[in-house]
């Protein structure tokens, strides 16, 4: 028996979380779910240079992060690149947050604390929707 291979090329994720514990579970669910992290940063910045370097697949973004914060990131990242879809990481579901991000181009969310199978789900969503589904 020849083992299972996908398909499907693996999507390149980055990580965009200012909390360094946050980073490594995301990128070890992420590679539990099959995706290639592609890259990670803990500020906007930082995850900006990583957008033009990588040009992930899908970015996996925190909201609140000192500095710049993740709803400036996303402003950013989509005008830098508009085909990059991103998923929004936050504690805050409220649904200001949520229309705001959707109203930027924000293709997701994952809700802190989360289940590891909700990621995979939502960043598959993600890829499955249109680029400019929301913005």
């Amino acid at each position: 028996m020849e083992p299972k291979e996908s398909k499907e090329p693996k999507a390149r994720v980055l990580v965009v979380d200012d909390d360094t514990l946050m980073r490594e579970v995301l990128k070890a669910l992420l590679r539990d779910e099959g995706f290639l992290v592609a890259g990670e940063a803990k500020d906007g910045a930082s995850a900006l240079s990583q957008v033009e370097r990588t040009r992930p697949d899908l970015v996996c973004l925190d909201v609140n992060m000192p500095g710049m914060s993740g709803l400036d990131v996303l402003k950013a990242i989509k005008q830098r690149c508009p085909d990059c879809r991103v998923v929004m990481v936050t504690g805050d579901s409220s649904m200001g947050t949520v229309r705001e991000a959707v109203g930027f181009g924000a293709v997701g969310f994952i809700v802190k604390p989360f289940k590891a199978g909700r990621v995979g789900a939502a960043l598959r969503a993600a890829l499955k929707a249109p680029a400019d589904a929301f913005g």
